[in-house]
C-alpha cells in the first residue's frame, strides 16, 4: 500500500498523540507562569507572577522556588536559562509602576542582581533573548512610535539602547504580547526578530547585526487590537515560524501560523492549528516535527504545518524544548514535561 506524505505525517502523529501526554509536575506555588527556558535538556528556569521563579538542574525529578527579594510586584514573563546557575528574568509591567526590570542570578537562585530598571513613560517589556552569555537584548512596546530596544555585550552589566533612528515606524495600535516570552528570538550569532500585534496586520521585525539595524515585513495574519503574532521560533537562519490568534477569543479559529523560509522577509500561511484558536509558543521536535502550545490545547505537525494532529486540549502560555524534552508552562502554578522520540 502505498501512502502519501500527508498520510505518514497523520499517522505518525497519531502514534505520538496516544501516548505523549503531557506530565504535570509538582512546583509548589499558585503563581501564573509565561516563561520558561531550557540549558540542556537537565536544567530548565521558569519566571512568574509576585517575583517567582522555579528552577530545577536533574530534568524535573527535584525543583526549587523561590521570590525575587523586593519584586512582589514583577511578573516575570521572559526569562533566559544560561546554566544550572546563571539566569536571567524579565519583570514586564508599566515602568512607570518601578515593574520594567532585569534581574539576574549567578548562584542557582540563592541571590539577585538588579542589573536594569527605568521608569521612562511607555516603557513595558515584551521579550529578552541571548546569543550567547555576554550578548543579549531585550525589547519594550513602542514609544515615540518605535520599539525601545537595549543591548548588552557584558553578560547585562551595562545596557544600551538601540536609536530610534535604526528602526522602521510603528502602526497605529502596533505592540507586542508579552505572553509567551517568545515574541523575541535569536538564532546564531547576531541573528534576531520580534513579532508583532495590535495594528493593522501580524509584522515581523528582523535584524542581522544583533539589533544595529532594522528591517519589517508583513505576515499573512491578521492583527487587530487582542490579535496578532504571540509566539515565534528561527529553526535557522532561514526558517521559523510564528503563530497567533487572539487573546479574547482563545477558542476562536481561522488562520493562526505562517512559516518562514528566508529569513522572515517573506512570510507563507500554512494550516489552521488543530486545535484550533490561540496560539502562544512554537517549538522544533525531533524529526523535523513542530509543537505548537495555546489556551487551547497542543497540535503537532510533521509536515511543516501542512497538516496538525491535537496532542491534548490541556493549555499552556509557553513552552520550551530541547532535543524532544519539552516543558510547558501555565496559569495557577502548572508546569508539564514530555519526551517526544
Amino acid at each position: 500500500m502505498k501512502y502519501t506524505l500527508s498520510l505518514l505525517a497523520s499517522l505518525l502523529l497519531a502514534t505520538v498523540s496516544a501516548f505523549a501526554q503531557w506530565q504535570p509536575q509538582k512546583i509548589g506555588t499558585s503563581a501564573s507562569f509565561r516563561a520558561v527556558s531550557m540549558a540542556g535538556s537537565e536544567v530548565v528556569w521558569i519566571g512568574g507572577t509576585n517575583g517567582t521563579f522555579v528552577r530545577t538542574a536533574d530534568g524535573g525529578k527535584t525543583w526549587q522556588t523561590g521570590t525575587v527579594p523586593e519584586a512582589s510586584a514583577c511578573d516575570f514573563r521572559d526569562v533566559q536559562a544560561i546554566d544550572a546557575q546563571t539566569a536571567f528574568l524579565m519583570s514586564a509591567g508599566p515602568a512607570e509602576k518601578g515593574q520594567a526590570r532585569l534581574y539576574k542570578t549567578t548562584d542557582g537562585g540563592q541571590t539577585w542582581s538588579l542589573q536594569y530598571q527605568t521608569q521612562q513613560t511607555g516603557v513595558f517589556f515584551d521579550g529578552m533573548d541571548f546569543w550567547d552569555n555576554d550578548h543579549g537584548i531585550v525589547f519594550s512596546d513602542p514609544v515615540n512610535n518605535k520599539w525601545f530596544i537595549l543591548t548588552t555585550e557584558d553578560g547585562g552589566k551595562t545596557w544600551q539602547p538601540v536609536p530610534e533612528s535604526a528602526l522602521p515606524v510603528m502602526q497605529p495600535g502596533e505592540a507586542a504580547f508579552a505572553a509567551s516570552g517568545s515574541s523575541l528570538a535569536v538564532q546564531g550569532k547576531r541573528n534576531v526578530w520580534i513579532a508583532s500585534g495590535g495594528g493593522t496586520a501580524g509584522r515581523v521585525f528582523r535584524s542581522t547585526d544583533r539589533g544595529k539595524t532594522w528591517a519589517v515585513s508583513a505576515t499573512p495574519l491578521p492583527a487587530a487590537e487582542a490579535t496578532g503574532l504571540f509566539g515565534m521560533q528561527f529553526f535557522s537562519s532561514k526558517v521559523g515560524m510564528v503563530v497567533g490568534g487572539n487573546y479574547k477569543h482563545e477558542q476562536q479559529p481561522g488562520a493562526n501560523a505562517a512559516i518562514s523560509r528566508d529569513g522572515g522577509q517573506t512570510w507563507q500561511l500554512v494550516s489552521p492549528t488543530n486545535p484550533a484558536g490561540l496560539k502562544e509558543g512554537v517549538a522544533l521536535l525531533p524529526a523535523d516535527r513542530l509543537l505548537t502550545i495555546g489556551p487551547s490545547g497542543t497540535s503537532l505537525s510533521a509536515d511543516q504545518g501542512q497538516t496538525w494532529q491535537p496532542l491534548d486540549t490541556d493549555g499552556h502560555h509557553a513552552v520550551a524544548c530541547v532535543k524532544g524534552t519539552c516543558f510547558a508552562v501555565g496559569a495557577k502554578g502548572k508546569v508539564s514535561r514530555q519526551v517526544f522520540r
